[in-house]
């Protein structure tokens, strides 16, 4: 009788102490609650700049041709495998009107912090949903990204009539 005893008593503490020691505290009724610091979204996503070292452009008008050229070649180099000038996706989405629907600075942190951006940006993170596929880091300078930046902006204007329309 006493060993069916502690058994009772020792499956009694059992249940209680899976069901009701949670580290979860609730907070009594009427106290403030705790700010959830994951819903807390940086500035820079919020003002469409993504995530990395660009926190401003200076753009040029009118273009500078010396950038464009340069910028034409490393995409040609390093981006046109997977990237094509037009809306047309390959491995990952077209370039066309890209200085329309983003802005500068979200423009070159994604090309040059491209693994921090698809994992916390959230407009990389659903591109990176369309596409499937990660851009892998080409390790691009921001003095290149600049340039690329250049080039997209002039490819923009050629193709559609109209550059920067993400800015304001």
């Amino acid at each position: 009788m006493k060993y069916i005893h502690h058994l009772f008593f020792i499956s009694i503490l059992a249940v209680i102490t899976a069901c009701g020691s949670g580290s979860e505290k609730q907070s009594a009724p009427g106290a403030p609650a705790k700010p959830d610091t994951k819903a807390q979204v940086p500035a820079s996503i919020r003002e469409g700049k993504g995530i990395g070292e660009i926190k401003n452009v200076e753009l040029t008008d009118p273009l500078d041709e010396t950038m464009v050229k340069k910028g034409k070649a490393i995409v040609d180099m390093k981006c046109a495998a997977c990237h094509k000038l037009t809306d047309q996706r390959v491995v990952g989405p077209g370039f066309q009107d890209v200085t329309n629907k983003r802005k500068p600075e979200w423009i070159m942190n994604m090309i040059t912090n491209v693994e921090v951006m698809l994992d916390e940006d959230p407009v990389a993170q659903q591109l990176l949903e369309e596409c499937l596929t990660r851009m892998p880091n080409q390790n691009v300078s921001i003095g290149d990204a600049r340039d690329i930046l250049e080039f997209l902006r002039s490819n923009d204007l050629a193709t559609i009539g109209k550059k920067d329309g993400a800015v304001n």
